[in-house]
């Protein structure tokens, strides 16, 4: 008898682990979170006709958004301009011709997030640093989501204060600070020893130069490395590229692997692991203890 009450307590602890490992998201929460924009999800963004104008949202007069991913925010005070942000890293956005051209996809990304995102130029459809849709509790309240960029320094324009993005924020292999991977047309592969082994006790290695593998700039850091602006509370860890089972699990901010910035080992090492993804000298493989997991 007791045997087999000790049997089913160890199934039901098993069964229990698995849920926690497998997240599927907040069940009554649209996977795009505060980009669902009330229901209008897609065509907030992406406007099916007139671009900008169809959406409502062309202060500056620009004709040619929707000509570009059928964008529909305003991007016209957007083109030509000159971002610094951290380590001085300087990027100039696209000029009106360049992004619907799409010469250089990376910084045209850069520009689609900052028609909604940036604090000084992008006034069609900037956020006024407030979220519309109902966040899980964990995330806050509206008015403490980090929605402004460009308006958080020292003055108008300043993106000193944010993570270097661009074709000049280049993420490399070797050397002290970078993980022992290889990159072949701006792919990075974690195939290193330590690399290989970061990714199995993490689980996920972070997308960069998402819209660029072409190799002309190598693999660089923009908003949608670290960011999928599609789905905001969970991500998908592919089998292929991991060394976690397969699955859904959980995050936050539109991360694009498993985080949570809570403290506790019940998140233990996810926001750590997750910026240890670039930035490998600093990571527990590359020091001597690479038997360190992450619990999701």
């Amino acid at each position: 008898m007791k045997k087999s009450l000790l049997v089913t307590l160890m199934i039901l602890a098993l069964a229990s682990f698995a849920v926690a490992q497998i997240n599927t998201g907040a069940a009554t929460m649209d996977v795009l979170g505060a980009h669902l924009n009330y229901g209008r999800g897609c065509a907030a963004c992406h406007a099916p006709h007139s671009g900008a104008w169809g959406n409502g949202a062309n202060k500056s007069g620009d004709t040619v958004s929707g000509q570009s991913i059928l964008w529909g925010q305003d991007t016209g005070h957007l083109y030509g301009q000159t971002i610094t942000t951290a380590g001085g890293r300087i990027e100039v956005l696209p000029s009106a011709a360049d992004f619907v051209a799409n010469t250089k996809p990376d910084v045209a990304g850069l520009l689609t997030c900052l028609s909604c995102h940036d604090g000084n130029w992008a006034e069609g459809a900037m956020m006024k640093d407030k979220v519309f849709e109902t966040l899980p509790p964990t995330y806050g309240t509206w008015n403490t989501i980090p929605t402004l960029l460009g308006n958080d320094g020292d003055g108008l324009g300043n993106y000193l204060a944010n993570h270097p993005v661009g074709l000049n924020a280049l993420v490399s292999c070797g050397g002290q600070w970078n993980w022992d991977c290889t990159e072949v047309n701006g792919v990075i592969n974690m195939n290193g020893t330590n690399s290989a082994k970061f990714v199995t006790n993490y689980g996920w290695f972070v997308s960069l130069s998402a819209y660029n593998n072409s190799g002309t700039w190598g693999a660089v850091v923009t908003c949608t490395s670290c960011h999928n602006q599609h789905v905001m509370n969970t991500v998908n860890v592919n089998s292929k590229n991991s060394g976690q089972t397969a699955g859904f699990y959980a995050t936050m901010f539109f991360v694009r692997g498993p985080y949570n910035p809570a403290s506790g080992t019940a998140y233990a090492n996810q926001t750590a692991q997750f910026c240890r993804s670039c930035h490998g000298g600093e990571a527990n493989e590359s020091n001597g203890q690479g038997q360190i997991g992450t619990t999701f």
